[in-house]
């Protein structure tokens, strides 16, 4: 039987875009009608300034660089490479991401939700090389 063990942290980074999707309506929908949200041109997507910016940024975020944990994830799970260090880089790549969407969503300093990506993106690499490194 296949070790499943990949899809844990898979369900956990699944979940954290879940919320940051349900936060974002949320906010989003308070800040209708109100001067936090610029509307442009017929056509073009409105611009939401304070709170909800930031979880809106924060969602549109997750929806970039993970799709390649999801992939790495997947083809790990097929090629029976997804144990033991992978699970573990894994897990690293989701706390690097619940760390920046945390940054992102309270604080927002720059500097300190860049790392974050940055390393969380050196993962994802290692992540990569790894099961490259296994199948080839």
């Amino acid at each position: 039987m296949k070790d499943l063990s990949i899809l844990k942290p898979v369900i956990a980074q699944a979940a954290l875009i879940f919320a940051l999707l349900f936060w974002m309506a949320f906010v989003r929908f308070k800040a209708w009608g109100t001067p936090d949200v610029v509307r442009g041109e017929p056509g073009t997507r409105p611009v939401w300034k304070g709170r909800a910016g930031h979880v809106s940024n924060a969602f549109h975020n997750q929806l970039e660089m993970p799709m390649l944990f999801f992939a790495v994830c997947a083809f790990a799970l097929i090629a029976d490479q997804a144990g033991g260090v992978f699970v573990t880089l894994a897990w690293v790549y989701v706390a690097f991401r619940v760390l920046q969407a945390v940054i992102h969503t309270t604080y927002n300093f720059i500097p300190h939700r860049f790392f974050a990506y940055l390393l969380g993106n050196a993962v994802l690499a290692a992540m990569w090389v790894t099961l490259a490194l296994r199948i080839l």
